[in-house]
């Protein structure tokens, strides 16, 4: 896999060019777009930069984070507060996220996309008021463990960490999880799946891997 090196901000609106001409797949007038990578990949200031490229280009944008979408303590923690299983595959509301954030945008929806359900803080459901996305609009949705969820994404984005890289970004308190990105890595290989792959060992000097054509 070959990288090249490029900013931040000219990534950004590499992606909104490439996805400012694109047809969303299934005939719906929303698009979809995944930004997947760890936590300490930092997925959400890149899909900032990506909904605010689009939006330049006179789009409206919903940016939504999959931290918004946890399931309940008793069900995250069941078998443990660091339990690499249960995070890789019961710490994400995927039902809810079909339900409130897909499902609205397939051919026929309403375009009344939830933009969060569960504060992890208090653990009670945040109450967030519906936003109603035009025809023409694009949701942003980034987070760990995408690509493995066959949400279906118009235009995909991984960031890639090394496992040293992963290893001395990832908070002390967070360590417990890595187990969680090797499965996902071994079972998932998100940079096969995605279409453009970043690099981002170094944050201050990322790479990709350029925009794939879809088979």
């Amino acid at each position: 896999m070959r990288f090249e090196a490029i900013t931040w901000d000219r990534l950004a609106e590499a992606l909104a060019a490439h996805a400012d001409g694109l047809s969303p797949d299934g005939g719906g007038p929303w698009l979809r777009i995944g930004v997947d990578g760890a936590p300490a990949a930092g997925t959400g200031p890149l899909a900032e930069r990506l909904a605010q490229s689009l939006r330049l280009r006179g789009r409206a944008v919903l940016v939504v984070s999959t931290e918004g979408f946890l399931r309940p303590a008793s069900l995250r923690y069941e078998y443990g507060r660091r339990d690499p299983d249960s995070y890789a595959q019961g710490w994400f509301d995927t039902g809810a996220l079909w339900r409130e954030v897909f499902g609205p945008l397939e051919p026929g929806g309403g375009g009344r996309v939830l933009p969060d359900l569960w504060d992890p803080v208090t653990d009670r459901a945040t109450r967030s008021p519906y936003h109603e996305l035009p025809e023409g609009g694009v949701l942003v949705l980034h987070g760990p463990l995408l690509l493995g969820q066959w949400y279906p994404f118009d235009l995909s984005v991984h960031l890639r960490l090394s496992p040293g890289a992963l290893r001395r970004h990832t908070d002390e308190q967070a360590q417990w999880t890595l187990p969680a990105f090797a499965r996902y890595e071994d079972e998932t290989a998100p940079a096969d799946h995605a279409d453009a792959v970043v690099r981002a060992d170094d944050p201050r000097h990322p790479a990709w891997t350029g925009l794939r054509a879809r088979e």
